[in-house]
């Protein structure tokens, strides 16, 4: 089945950029001249989705008025003569159709999920996280639609699977993700057995961290809306997958590409250096900057 739907949760606080992000969500915070979300809708649309469910929260109206047409905007360019601006902000407004649903508590990336279930239907469908850039020739959901779609006419499993992206990571480190087990059935490709949330540290069954990016089938959502909340109150994606797994076979895909997570105070420098440098205009000049920049200076 074709994936021409997308969930972008982004209802959430991103406490880790206070006091930044106090009236500013998370999600508008530039990388060099784009916010985040931008370069994840650009994702999408390389990809050939055509409908975007953005999960919103409170104070998250200018994400929307982002992807908006602005009048008073455009006609104060096109006094200017701007004309290269004002192609850039009348492209955004075309970029995507875009449904805005409100999730009125933040209970859980499963949750957020949930509230997509009313437009989503009974419809495979892509889940991109904001906080996860991924920097590849080919976008990464377009390659995992790809996969998905190969695995579906492979295994004769008619959109019955699930589709995860999995990245390796240092051992030292996966503690801090969603860790799976699995078996490799093809290149790049794992069948998985088991999930695991953040180990304990020298417990974890692999490296292969799961990254912010899935392809899932609509009855993931008739799960999640039974699933058990977790002892914090939330809905966790992680617990609905798990059930989904006795359902259905999920495979995780290690993709390829750069990964810089945007949530993280260093990530989201390094995706600004990164993205940076391969700006056409600011790339030579921040190149010389860092060459000349004395790594000792406190």
């Amino acid at each position: 089945m074709n994936v021409k739907k997308a969930v972008i949760p982004a209802a959430g606080f991103g406490t880790r950029f206070l006091p930044a992000t106090k009236v500013v969500p998370k999600e508008l915070l530039p990388i060099v001249d784009k916010p985040t979300i931008q370069y994840i809708m650009e994702e999408v649309v390389a990809a050939g989705i055509d409908q975007v469910v953005l999960i919103t929260g409170r104070e998250k109206g200018s994400i929307e008025d982002h992807f908006d047409t602005s009048g008073e905007l455009e006609n104060h360019l096109k006094k200017k003569g701007k004309e290269d601006l004002l192609k850039i902000i009348q492209d955004i407004a075309e970029m995507v159709t875009l449904v805005s649903v409100r999730q009125k508590e933040p209970l859980g990336l499963g949750h957020a999920i949930l509230c997509a279930k009313r437009v989503i239907r009974n419809e495979p469908f892509a889940v991109l996280l904001g906080d996860d850039l991924i920097d590849a020739e080919t976008p990464c959901i377009k390659q995992m639609i790809d996969v998905y779609q190969k695995l579906e006419k492979d295994l004769n499993i008619s959109g019955g699977h699930a589709l995860i992206a999995v990245q390796k990571v240092p051992k030292s480190e996966t503690h801090l993700y969603g860790i799976i087990k699995g078996k490799k059935v093809g290149d790049r490709v794992y069948q998985v057995e088991e999930m695991v949330e953040k180990p304990e540290k020298g417990t974890a069954p692999s490296n292969l961290a799961i990254i912010g990016r899935y392809i899932l089938p609509p009855e993931i959502l008739d799960i999640l809306e039974k699933i058990p909340k977790d002892k914090r109150g939330e809905i966790q994606l992680t617990d609905g997958l798990r059930e989904l797994g006795r359902r259905v076979p999920i495979f995780g895909y290690e993709f390829f590409g750069d990964r810089y997570d945007a949530g993280d105070k260093l990530g989201y420098l390094q995706a600004n250096i990164s993205f940076g440098l391969k700006h056409s205009e600011l790339g030579p000049k921040l190149k010389r900057f860092l060459k000349d920049l004395p790594l000792d200076r406190k």
